[in-house]
């Protein structure tokens, strides 16, 4: 018994000199500065938590943003659509969407004589059938007596501010002239399509004003270069611009919610 127990006597020894020689008090860490170090570690790990959390926010789309990209490619599938069945029904007429994809783009010669504000007898039906196809349009993206908004038709609520037919020529004669030349021709798109579509006047935008509207710019927004006749032919159009609705604030994208929803539908 005492052979064993003296055995396991120099057994611990020889463990103690081991680990004793493995001892090194430079390497050794005060208490103090060890609690500082767990401090600190659990302040990073908190730091990198919220900064993991913040990427996570980061990365989800702002609701303002979202929903104007959404109504901004809704414009676009409106104006494609519209583009489309046109060319469709007129094979002859060249109806092109703007780089913006903000407006169709009507060539003048196919509507209009050269220097006149009177639309061509035969190309009278053409200006009808867009206003037949807007008024089929609107009422999905309007408010007002019309309005008749559901799903299908406007799932990311868009609304639409302003349809705005705008008159513009080439650059032969004097600014004045053209000015009221252009404005006389969208005068006259927008008189013929409210005459076959009397119910285009009733659509009203967000801040309940029409939004049926007129302009006449004259030769100061063309499209392809005056030097050529080619390019001329193209800058004497009519333009069909869409102008959607823009909200301030997140918050006031529930109210176009709500507009749209609980307008009377026609």
């Amino acid at each position: 018994m005492t052979d064993l127990t003296v055995s396991f006597l120099f057994i611990v020894i020889l463990l103690l000199a081991y680990f004793s020689s493995k001892y090194n008090p430079e390497k050794s860490i005060p208490l103090s500065i060890y609690r500082q170090v767990v401090v600190e570690k659990d302040v990073a790990e908190k730091r990198v938590h919220d900064l993991e959390d913040e990427i996570a926010r980061l990365k989800q789309p702002n609701p303002l943003e979202h929903y104007i990209d959404q109504a901004m490619m809704e414009r676009k599938q409106i104006l494609e659509k519209l583009r489309d069945q046109l060319n469709i029904e007129f094979p002859d007429l060249k109806v092109t969407l703007s780089e913006q994809s903000d407006a169709l783009h009507f060539q003048g010669d196919g509507l209009f004589a050269s220097g006149s504000s009177m639309l061509r007898p035969e190309r009278v039906n053409i200006v009808q059938s867009v206003g037949v196809r807007l008024q089929q349009l609107l009422p999905c993206y309007t408010l007002g007596p019309q309005s008749a908004w559901h799903s299908e038709c406007n799932p990311n609520f868009a609304v639409i501010e302003a349809v705005q037919i705008e008159g513009h020529t080439d650059s032969d004669g004097d600014d004045q002239s053209n000015l009221v030349l252009s404005t006389n021709r969208a005068d006259e798109t927008f008189r013929v399509m409210v005459t076959k579509e009397p119910r285009l006047t009733s659509h009203l935008s967000y801040q309940r004003q029409p939004v049926l509207s007129v302009a006449g710019y004259g030769k100061m927004r063309p499209i392809a270069s005056n030097n050529t006749a080619a390019g001329k032919a193209e800058n004497r159009r009519i333009d069909l611009r869409l102008i959607m609705y823009v909200p301030a604030r997140s918050e006031e994208i529930e109210h176009l919610r709500t507009a749209l929803m609980d307008a009377p539908h026609g």
